[in-house]
């Protein structure tokens, strides 16, 4: 399963038509102590850039954006009852919501896993 990034430290996961996105490791890393998620509607649709969902912590609420046009096709209902799993586990179960991807060809914009950890050396 190929999994891509964004510079706004997404990451999707895709296979198939359907893409599983949420934020990384070093996003979860600078927010700190996540106490609140808000996940996207099931059949909305949005593009590329759109917010999609936020994510809160004790220091600050930040959007988290799509980073591929598509329709929601899943929210991951377990972050509204235990938003810390996204400190547990942010590049895996902690995944906020699943599309039916709406332009493929998107994807070839994004990073892959040695282009995005290459990008986080920029920020130090």
């Amino acid at each position: 399963m190929p999994v891509y990034y964004t510079p706004e430290h997404e990451w999707v996961a895709v296979e198939g038509d359907r893409a599983t996105i949420g934020i990384t490791d070093h996003a979860q890393e600078q927010l700190g102590d996540v106490v609140f998620v808000e996940l996207p509607e099931v059949g909305k649709k949005v593009s590329k850039g759109d917010d999609c969902a936020v994510v809160e912590s004790v220091k600050a609420a930040s959007d988290v954006f799509a980073p591929i046009s598509g329709e929601v096709v899943e929210a991951n209902e377990a972050l509204a009852d235990s938003p810390g799993m996204v400190n547990e586990d942010a590049e895996k179960g902690a995944w906020f919501y699943k599309l039916r991807i709406g332009n493929p060809a998107e994807l070839e914009e994004l990073m892959d896993r040695d282009a995005y950890d290459a990008h986080l050396a920029t920020l130090d």
